[in-house]
């Protein structure tokens, strides 16, 4: 078994845990960050991409409210590369209660949380496919952020300044001397060897995951699981975030990002951070309350579904049966004093908007413990990007319609989110190791538009293959397909079900793409 050592152990890269890296290592730190899969696979890639103003839990939740409008103004200055400035409103249907609207914006006054009323006839210049008989309306500075494009300046981040992140390394166990952890044996899931890391810190933000972690340390967290299930509609039907003006509660908002509009979401509490399954209920809940903003979203196309777990602090004196009314406010436990075992501190809660504020607190924590006096320079110090600032899909396709007809052409990899044959070769040659079909989506989104994979999953995994050294394996393909397809069955109705129909006949009839499973079985 290999050894390694380091200052701080950061377990989980997540925003949270890529975050506090980060962080560390701005400070001189020396730190490593070890994450079981990809970067942004738990909690982080598995949300609605809202930027909070903060409105949101102006009263439900204060604090988390206090902590989003301060972070949005400062994640706007360094990562606005990850955001689109789409802006947002609060608005007040006839399903919601009348005296709310007063007292939420009062207490966003209080908070200074900016909001502004606007005209009915402004909000429906602004959006006209919202219902007209809403009777107020807010103006708000919500956005829409990508995750893994914020993830993705993170990790740049770290390894400029020193750090080092392990992606598909598990932790497989803590090793204890006494009341004090003092290192951690770690597997590389891509070679099957163990690696044995010392450190002097030891990190748990793994979101959901934290209670397993904190298990292995023996220790035992108090962490509720709540379940939020999101649709997917096939195109963007507002180009403004748009939330319900009532209490959080489900199918209250509606978020564009990228070339689609994001309807969230439930909160049903879990047992278990895989427990993903979508039940019928939510996504017919979801369109009904999404009708109410926007009449007649019924009708149009559901693209996809998809579920994420919330990590949420519940102490045993809470007694909350429901995860709703669990505070999102985030919480930093030193175990050393609530558990008495020295060097593991554990991170719960929070939002994506408040990463970098969770962050340097725990980084201030570190430094405290290990007696280092550097301060957080994150909210200041621009997130490192090799990107144009967020796209959308018009502006791809102004790129492409002013190509020279007498050049040679460049190739249509993926229709819907017009991805081009230079753009999956530009991202093939700068990975160090061939990616996999998953991390290309997240990087160029291929197969997130309405055929979902139809088309360009097998394109591709051809070009892909060229890039690599070992003969291809359908195992990637079928793997990659079958994540559409959980997406895609909960929706399987109407044209949904023609185009789940359609792939299928593709890849399973034409392409043969599962031969190689019933060839092994």
């Amino acid at each position: 078994m290999s050894s390694l050592s380091t200052q701080v152990l950061v377990i989980g890269g997540g925003a949270t845990g890529l975050g506090i890296a980060w962080d560390a290592a701005l400070r001189g730190l020396k730190v490593v960050l070890i994450e079981q899969s990809d970067i942004g696979q738990g909690t982080s890639g598995r949300h609605h991409g809202l930027l909070h103003s903060g409105g949101r839990y102006a009263l439900s939740d204060p604090v988390s409210a206090r902590d989003c409008a301060s972070e949005n103004i400062i994640l706007r200055q360094i990562a606005s590369h990850t955001i689109e400035d789409t802006g947002g409103l609060f608005v007040a249907t006839p399903a919601d209660p009348v005296d709310y609207p007063d007292r939420w914006l009062s207490a966003c006054s209080q908070l200074n949380i900016p909001a502004e009323e606007i005209s009915l006839s402004a909000m429906l210049e602004r959006e006209p496919l919202l219902n007209p008989r809403i009777s107020r309306s807010f103006r708000v500075q919500d956005a829409s952020i990508d995750s893994f494009d914020l993830a993705h300046a993170l990790v740049k981040g770290i390894q400029e300044h020193g750090g080092v992140v392990l992606l598909r390394h598990r932790l497989e166990s803590f090793i204890r001397h006494q009341d004090r952890l003092v290192a951690a044996k770690i597997r590389d899931l891509s070679t099957g060897k163990s690696l044995r890391l010392s450190a002097s810190l030891f990190i748990n933000a793994t979101g959901p995951w934290a209670k397993t972690i904190a298990t292995m340390a023996r220790i035992e967290l108090p962490l509720a699981l709540g379940k939020g299930t999101l649709v997917a509609m096939s195109h963007r039907l507002v180009n403004t975030v748009v939330n319900r003006c009532k209490p959080p509660s489900d199918g209250d908002i509606v978020v564009p990002v990228g070339t689609v509009s994001i309807l969230g979401t439930t909160d049903v509490p879990v047992k278990e951070p895989t427990s993903l399954d979508i039940e019928p209920w939510e996504v017919d809940l979801l369109l009904a309350e999404g009708d109410l903003l926007l009449p007649g979203l019924r009708n149009s196309r559901p693209l996809r579904t998809w579920a994420g777990i919330r990590p949420l602090y519940q102490p045993a004196a809470d007694g909350h049966a429901q995860t709703r009314g669990l505070l999102r406010a985030h919480v930093i436990l030193d175990h050393e004093e609530t558990d008495g075992l020295q060097c593991f501190i554990s991170v719960i809660g929070g939002k994506l908007t408040t990463f970098r504020l969770i962050a340097e607190e725990t980084v201030d924590l570190i430094c405290d413990k290990l007696e280092i006096d550097q301060k957080c320079s994150t909210a200041s110090t621009p997130l490192p990007h090799e990107r144009v600032p967020f796209y959308s899909l018009p502006s791809r396709l102004e790129k492409l319609e002013r190509q020279d007809p007498h050049a040679s052409a460049d190739q249509v990899v993926c229709e819907c989110e017009l991805v081009m044959r230079s753009d999956l070769e530009l991202a093939l040659r700068k990975a160090v190791t061939v990616p996999d079909l998953d991390d290309l989506r997240r990087d160029l989104r291929i197969g997130m538009g309405p055929c979902q994979a139809g088309f360009c999953a097998y394109r591709t995994f051809a070009i892909s293959s060229e890039f690599s050294s070992t003969s291809p394996s359908l195992k990637g393909l079928r793997d990659f397909l079958y994540e559409r397809w959980k997406g895609i069955r909960p929706l399987a109705w109407g044209s949904t079900l023609q185009q789940m129909e359609f792939s299928r006949r593709i890849y399973l009839d034409l392409l043969a793409a599962g031969q190689e499973s019933k060839e092994r079985s």
